[in-house]
């Protein structure tokens, strides 16, 4: 379940999470890249703290995300996308990005209340284990 965030509302959807996020890049093959990161704003931009890797691969494919975990079980992740360009500072390296679009999602509702998942999934074994005859 999704709920789009106006990028005009999206300072206080921050603000209200905290200074980290999971900022997720793309790497040369085409594999995942996460890790969590301090992020601050500077100006109309997101600027996060950024390894070797994190910064290559944001100067090489500039389309990022950031994700602001839920902070208890009813909570709703922040996930921000956006555009990202890498520079040295001082302090190291820092992504500047500039975000696009951003939604609060968690996981919809049970669909059954007699399932054993925790979301909007369909089990494809029996919960009971039958004994071999």
């Amino acid at each position: 379940m999704s709920v789009a965030v106006p990028l005009d509302g999206l300072r206080a959807a921050i603000a209200e999470r905290g200074g980290g996020a999971y900022l997720l890049t793309v790497s040369d093959d085409g594999r995942p890249h996460t890790v969590h990161v301090p992020v601050r704003w500077d100006g109309d931009a997101l600027a996060a703290s950024a390894g070797k890797t994190s910064a290559r691969n944001a100067m090489t494919r500039s389309a990022v995300a950031l994700i602001f975990p839920v902070r208890d079980g009813g909570d709703y992740s922040l996930i921000v996308d956006g555009t990202a360009a890498a520079s040295d500072v001082a302090e190291g390296r820092v992504l500047r990005i500039t975000p696009t679009k951003a939604v609060l999602h968690r996981a919809a509702a049970i669909p059954n209340p007699e399932s054993s998942c925790e979301a909007d999934c369909v089990p494809i074994l029996p919960s009971t284990t039958r004994s071999a005859s």
